[in-house]
């Protein structure tokens, strides 16, 4: 067994406490089909990061706060139907205590907080979201910022992450990583402390100092 050590825990949404991999695809192929993007090559890179970091890949200079305002419209359009808890994530967040864990996200706030409620998972107290940091993942201010916010340094906490973009900033961070393989290979998470199929494969008990993440 595996055990990850931190004060705090900070969780990424999509794909790593709720699964909205089809609302998410369905936006993004609406939006290549608009702009004539590749959309295979789209998901390749769209998961885990801001929508933002994802349109300057495929759209030029003068096009991209256009298109990104379009992709963010698509995605608020879009019904939260079939947006569900990924296996264990109820359990696990209902084992911590409020004040013990936080959400980092590479979406909007108000997005990822729709997507929670239909997932019937409880709304953290602090969501750090797309709005709130100038480099989105991989670049570590998203969960540098969450940490700070927490009154804690990253290296105190644990991320739990699905993509290689936020593996990246947890490590970049200087947190201890925990990835689960819901939406990519663990090969591409390998940069990450432990990986696990899942959050079911994750048990949690609360020490004086802080949490303990008990990996089967």
């Amino acid at each position: 067994m595996a055990v990850l050590h931190g004060k705090r825990i900070l969780f990424d949404i999509d794909g790593t406490l709720v699964d909205s991999t089809a609302t998410v695809e369905r936006s993004w192929g609406t939006w290549a089909d608009e702009y004539g993007v590749d959309y295979q090559e789209v998901l390749k890179v769209c998961h885990g990061r801001r929508t933002e970091d994802t349109v300057a890949q495929f759209v030029a200079p003068h096009d991209r706060v256009a298109a990104t305002a379009r992709l963010l419209a698509l995605q608020e359009l879009a019904d939260v139907d079939g947006v569900v808890a990924l296996p264990g994530a109820r359990r696990l967040l209902d084992a911590l205590p409020h004040s013990h864990w936080a959400a980092v996200t590479s979406g909007p706030r108000s997005l990822m907080a729709a997507r929670l409620a239909a997932a019937q998972l409880p709304a953290p107290k602090l969501l750090i979201g797309a709005e709130d940091v100038s480099d989105g993942k991989p670049n570590p201010e998203s969960y540098l910022k969450a940490a700070a916010a927490m009154g804690l340094d990253a290296q105190e906490c644990v991320v739990v992450e699905d993509a290689p973009a936020g593996v990246g900033a947890g490590r970049a961070a200087g947190a201890q990583v925990l990835a689960v393989t819901t939406t990519h290979r663990a090969s591409e998470l390998a940069d990450a402390n432990v990986v696990v199929a899942d959050l079911s494969c994750v048990d949690v008990e609360v020490t004086d100092t802080g949490v303990a993440l008990l990996i089967n």
